[in-house]
């Protein structure tokens, strides 16, 4: 009857969001009564998920899955579920598990609930918070099935530590013929992904052109930040398209987002809304994104980031 979470990985190492969606099943066992059970795929050292909250670890080994296969992954977890006879099943809301969980959802008949914001507010009946209309608002869903599944919106429940030790066990589940092979990912590398970072900084039009991406890059290394940018700047080819954050693009749900030269079309604005603080450096005072914004500055970029970056400098120098 153990609360059962998706842990994700790459290259073995467990992802920011492994942690946070551990953390979120531990507080679902807890007002449950019952442990928590993670399952990983080719992870490398699985003793870090008991520092949140995780009590038993299935390791599936297995080479075939060392690339991630949505019904690959929902037949392994579903083995996994039936194994544990479990009633909750956590995953979180990243793009790959955006795409697993449809498919968990009908192999396990389970309702399934995204973007879920906060733990339970009761388990029987089982009903949880989650954002809607692009998180603008907030509705409270119930969910009836025998078993249930959760998608956990990324930062919004955070990274809980706990003194509790998890055993492991080798778990071997029969998986599916694969009729999708990947033979290779291209990824940047020695920088912070949009997907992991915790501040974002992303430029649009108003940086005139991409000679001028300099101070974006060097914001975001002071910052230990990831870099964006808005539709139209990907769509010129100044940056890649893998950087195109917005309702068309990326989602975006960090602590920090800083927008500089970007209006805010409503498209952006839906994507980038679930980030916590949200911060903009426009010359136009009517542009739309001041509306959402937490903090404004009116001016221009290429006075303010130059100073905000010495600033920055300065602290941290003095830390």
């Amino acid at each position: 009857m153990s609360v059962l979470v998706y842990t994700e990985s790459e290259q073995g190492k467990f992802k920011k969001v492994a942690l946070e969606v551990a953390s979120y099943a531990r507080a679902v066992a807890d007002e449950m009564g019952t442990t928590v059970t993670a399952i990983t795929f080719n992870a490398d050292d699985t003793s870090v998920l008991g520092n949140h909250g995780v009590d038993k670890v299935l390791k599936v080994n297995n080479s075939d899955l060392e690339k991630f296969n949505a019904n690959a992954y929902a037949s392994a977890i579903s083995q996994a579920a039936e194994k544990e006879g479990t009633k909750v099943v956590i995953v979180s809301s990243s793009a790959d598990s955006k795409y697993l969980a449809p498919l968990l959802a009908i192999n396990l008949d389970a309702g399934y609930a995204s973007n879920v914001v906060e733990a339970p507010s009761s388990v029987s009946p089982f009903t949880v918070k989650r954002t809607a209309f692009t998180n603008k608002a907030f509705n409270m869903t119930t969910i009836d099935t025998d078993v249930k599944l959760v998608g956990v919106s990324k930062n919004a429940f955070g990274v809980k530590e706990s003194s509790a030790s998890a055993t492991a066990e080798d778990f071997s589940p029969n998986v599916p013929e694969l009729t999708v092979h990947v033979d290779s990912v291209d990824k940047i590398t020695g920088q912070v992904t949009i997907a992991d970072a915790d501040i974002v900084v992303s430029g649009g039009r108003g940086l005139k052109g991409p000679e001028n991406w300099g101070m974006i890059e060097e914001l975001a290394e002071v910052l230990g930040a990831a870099t964006a940018c808005s539709k139209p700047v990907s769509d010129l080819g100044w940056r890649p398209h893998g950087e195109h954050v917005g309702q068309t693009g990326k989602p975006v749900a960090s602590n920090l987002y800083i927008a500089i030269g970007i209006s805010g079309a409503i498209q952006h604005l839906a994507g980038i809304n679930a980030s916590k603080v949200k911060v903009v450096i426009n010359t136009d005072p009517e542009a739309p994104f001041f509306k959402a914004a937490d903090y404004g500055i009116v001016g221009d970029a290429f006075e303010v980031v130059p100073k905000l970056i010495e600033k920055l400098k300065e602290f941290k120098a003095q830390q």
